[in-house]
């Protein structure tokens, strides 16, 4: 056992053993981020703007600010932009992470010193718990890889800008310096085959312990590797491979074909980082659900899904959730971000301690005819349907078909299939017959005939990244939609379909 272990195992009883302190009382540790918060935000504009000096409890709050998007709050960012200080949060961010927007195009999130540091902190966090959970330490002393956006920073007035991942490059703690790959000059390569390339070219040869990345990107490094070198599977390649991090899609769909490309024995780790703030991660590597970060510089609120487009939403603090339920998921942050709506939807599966999983985004469903069908509801029935047909998906959406000619309407499943079924049709009606199960909705729309059951249009290999590359996404930190509720998507993908049923 090398030193980096020795020191991994003695950091991580302390590291977890305090982090577990902020559980005795979770709801008072929720409160105390609160008040210390609030401190720091009549320190500025928009504290000053919202009467923070007279907010005095979270129904005071409630009053005095509402509910924002980044639309709303975008007037503040342009403050910080035009060089203001203490507009969000005392003096100037840090960094700007970059991210798509839908209307406003890229958004610029606030990044502060406090917020980076609790973001890092969290990542160390899930790898703490890990180490206490299994007591090995020795992927310490190997090589890391961290497959992100590029860490070449431009400015956002005088700020540094970049993605997320590539900001937190920058961040990295210096004793895990010597361990990271790709390098500065590989991880700057914009062209993402090029840098798919050169990152296999460097990763090869080394003794990788530990793989990170959001998992239809890491396929394609997985595949490439294995093209390489001939082998099975990853851990004939690399024998002292230990540990999967992933994050930013349910993993569930991809969990076969992972095993296949990985091979026996890694473990695997669900994070759940935002460029708002590192809101959870899995504290047990072998049970579902993700521990909420609680005393990580976020304040917590919870709407009720169907209420997150009402002028006066439920506003429910950690106290107040209940298992099972759709809740948009709101934060106040150390980032100056204030009751922000960060557009994901959760649910709880755990209040003891508090642990959850993420059920989708807000705008992503299919409501076309009333169904209201979510990114939960068809993640959960394919994974169901491939474990017990063997059939293997690399990526998928869906979206309505509203204008058919002589036929009724229905929901159209793109799928890129790794091995199809053998019976389509077959496997597309038991695939509809589970849909209707998970949402009443949509059952009874069958029923009634106003639907007609799904129908599955096959994507070309690699048509889903070929599809990216032609919209200017290609890379390891876009993400494909799960659902649209328009054809805007669907239409982009016509080049690719090989077959319709």
């Amino acid at each position: 056992m090398g030193i980096k272990s020795k020191l991994a195992k003695l950091f991580s009883w302390y590291e977890v053993r305090r982090f577990l302190k902020n559980y005795e009382q979770p709801v008072q540790t929720q409160e105390s981020v609160f008040r210390n918060l609030l401190t720091e935000g009549k320190k500025t504009i928009f504290g000053n703007n919202h009467n923070f000096e007279n907010i005095k409890s979270h129904a005071a709050f409630i009053q005095h600010v509402p509910i924002r998007d980044y639309e709303q709050l975008k007037p503040y960012i342009n403050q910080i932009i035009d060089g203001k200080d203490d507009v969000l949060w005392p003096g100037k961010p840090k960094y700007f992470a970059k991210t798509s927007g839908t209307t406003s195009g890229v958004k610029y999130i606030p990044i502060t010193d406090v917020s980076i540091n609790e973001q890092v902190k969290a990542a160390r966090m899930a790898l703490q718990f890990y180490i206490q959970k299994t007591k090995n330490t020795d992927w310490v002393e190997g090589k890391m890889i961290f497959l992100q956006g590029s860490p070449e920073l431009d400015k956002k007035g005088s700020i540094d800008a970049g993605r997320l991942s590539g900001i937190v490059y920058h961040e990295v703690p210096k004793y895990l310096l010597s361990n990271r790959l790709p390098s500065y000059e590989t991880n700057i390569i914009e062209d993402w085959e090029t840098k798919l390339t050169a990152i296999v070219k460097e990763t090869l040869p080394q003794n990788m312990t530990l793989v990170s990345g959001i998992a239809p990107w890491m396929i394609m490094y997985f595949e490439q590797l294995l093209k390489a070198t001939s082998k099975q599977n990853l851990k004939e390649i690399w024998p002292q491979l230990k540990l999967y991090v992933h994050g930013g899609v349910n993993f569930k769909p991809y969990e076969k074909i992972f095993s296949q490309l990985i091979g026996e024995g890694v473990d695997y780790i669900e994070t759940y980082p935002a460029s708002e703030g590192f809101i959870a991660f899995q504290d047990d590597y072998r049970e579902e659900g993700l521990l909420l970060n609680i005393n990580g510089g976020i304040f917590y609120e919870f709407v009720p899904i169907e209420e997150i487009f009402h002028d006066f939403p439920t506003r429910l603090t950690l106290k107040d959730v209940q298992l099972g339920i759709q809740y948009a998921i709101i934060l106040t942050t150390n980032a100056g971000l204030w009751a922000y709506n960060i557009g994901d939807t959760i649910k709880f599966i755990s209040l003891n301690p508090y642990k959850i999983v993420v059920t989708g985004r807000i705008k992503h469903f299919i409501s076309a005819f009333g169904e209201h069908v979510i990114v939960e509801e068809v993640e959960n029935a394919i994974t169901h349907l491939c474990q017990n047909s063997g059939v293997e998906v690399v990526d998928f959406t869906v979206a309505p078909k509203i204008q058919v000619d002589n036929e009724l309407p229905y929901h159209e499943w793109f799928i890129e299939f790794k091995n199809k079924p053998d019976n389509l049709q077959k496997w597309a009606l038991e695939l509809d017959r589970l849909m209707q199960h998970k949402n009443i909705y949509y059952k009874d729309l069958v029923d009634g005939g106003i639907l007609q059951p799904l129908k599955v249009s096959i994507i070309k290999e690699n048509g889903f990244r070929n599809y990216m590359e032609t919209i200017g996404k290609l890379g390891g930190q876009n993400k494909i939609p799960r659902l649209g509720n328009d054809r805007k998507m669907a239409d982009g993908l016509q080049p690719f379909i090989v077959n319709n049923q």
